[in-house]
C-alpha cells in the first residue's frame, strides 16, 4: 500500500471539504488558472510591432483589413455584465423591521411565514432555506441554539448533525426526545462557512427568537452556549460563569425561569465538559419535576 498516496488523498479530502464549508460547491474550469503568475508576467510580455495603418479605400477592391485592431476605446473581448448591487437596510432600519414584523406574528405559523418573507438579514441570501425550529411546539422546555449548520441547513431543521445527535442524546437522559422538547435557534439561516453571527445579524434576529419563545410559552428556556446565553439573557458573562444558574427570563406575557448550558458542539470537541452538562441536565430535570429552580 503506498502510505504517501493515502496521505495525499487525505490531505486533498480535508481541502475539499474546508472549500464545502466555505460555501464553494461548482467547479468554474476543468484546469486550474494561476491568475497572479499572468498577472505578474504581463508587463514582460513583448509587444508586437504596431502595424502600419492601412486606408480602406487603398486595401485591394476597397476592402476592410481582415483583421483590424481594436480600439482602445473599445476592449478587446466584451466585459461580463455588471453585477448588481444588494441594496442592504440600516441597521437601525432593519432592526425596528424586525421588531414590527415579529410583533404582527399571533402565532408560530404566522410568524415563520413571515421570516420566509423577510429581507432584512443578509444572512438570509447565502443560506439555503430557513432553519425555523424542530420538535412540540406545546412542550414545558425550550432550548435555543445560536445558528444552524450546514446539516441543518440542508434539512430545514435545528440540530440534526452531530450536534444534534449529542443533543438527543441528552434529552434522553432525563426522559424527554423531540416530542417533549422544542428547540430553536437565535439566528434562523446558517451563516457562510458557520462563521460566527455578527452583532448586528444577531440583533436583527434576536426580535424573531423573542417572539417565538413568547408564542411557545415554554415554563423552561435553556440556552445552549455562550452566545444563545447572552443574546437572550442580556449579560455578557462567559458561559463558564452563566452555566447551571437559573435566572429568570421575561417573555412580555409572563417570567419563565431560564438557565445556560454548554453547546452540544463544545462538548463534542471538549469532552470534559459533559459533567458539567449533566449537572444542567439533571436541573431542568428536577424543575420539571417540581423540585428544584431555586
Amino acid at each position: 500500500m503506498d502510505v504517501t498516496a493515502d496521505r495525499d488523498f487525505d490531505d486533498w479530502a480535508d481541502i475539499l471539504a474546508f472549500h464545502w464549508e466555505a460555501g464553494v460547491d461548482v467547479a468554474i474550469g476543468e484546469v486550474p488558472v494561476d491568475r497572479f503568475a499572468e498577472s505578474a508576467a504581463e508587463p514582460s510580455r513583448p509587444r508586437a510591432p504596431a502595424a502600419p495603418a492601412r486606408d480602406a479605400a487603398a486595401s485591394p477592391a476597397g476592402l476592410a483589413p481582415r483583421n483590424p485592431a481594436p480600439s482602445r476605446n473599445q476592449p478587446a473581448y466584451p466585459s461580463a455584465p455588471a453585477t448588481p448591487t444588494l441594496v442592504t437596510q440600516p441597521p437601525d432600519e432593519a432592526v425596528m423591521g424586525a421588531r414590527e414584523a415579529a410583533r404582527a406574528a399571533t402565532s408560530l405559523d404566522e410568524l415563520k411565514a413571515i421570516l420566509d418573507g423577510f429581507e432584512g438579514c443578509a444572512l438570509k441570501r447565502t443560506a439555503s432555506r430557513l432553519v425555523f425550529a424542530d420538535g412540540n411546539p406545546a412542550a414545558k422546555v425550550m432550548f435555543v441554539g445560536e445558528a444552524p449548520g450546514r446539516d441543518e441547513d440542508q434539512q430545514g431543521l435545528p440540530f440534526v448533525g452531530r450536534s444534534g445527535k449529542l443533543l438527543d442524546l441528552m434529552l434522553a437522559a432525563i426522559g424527554l426526545d423531540r416530542t417533549s422538547a422544542y428547540i430553536a435557534n437565535v439566528i434562523p439561516w446558517r451563516p457562510p462557512g458557520n462563521r460566527t453571527p455578527t452583532p448586528q445579524e444577531t440583533a436583527v434576529c434576536l426580535p424573531f427568537i423573542a417572539r417565538q419563545i413568547e408564542l411557545a410559552d415554554p415554563d423552561i428556556l435553556v440556552c445552549l452556549g455562550g452566545p444563545s446565553a447572552q443574546a437572550l439573557l442580556g449579560t455578557t458573562e462567559g458561559i463558564t460563569k452563566l452555566r447551571g444558574r437559573f435566572m429568570d427570563y421575561d417573555t412580555g406575557a409572563r417570567t419563565i425561569r431560564a438557565i445556560a448550558t454548554f453547546h452540544p458542539a463544545y462538548l463534542l470537541r471538549t469532552p470534559l465538559g459533559k459533567r458539567f452538562a449533566w449537572r444542567d441536565m439533571l436541573a431542568v430535570e428536577a424543575l420539571l419535576a417540581g423540585k428544584g429552580g431555586a
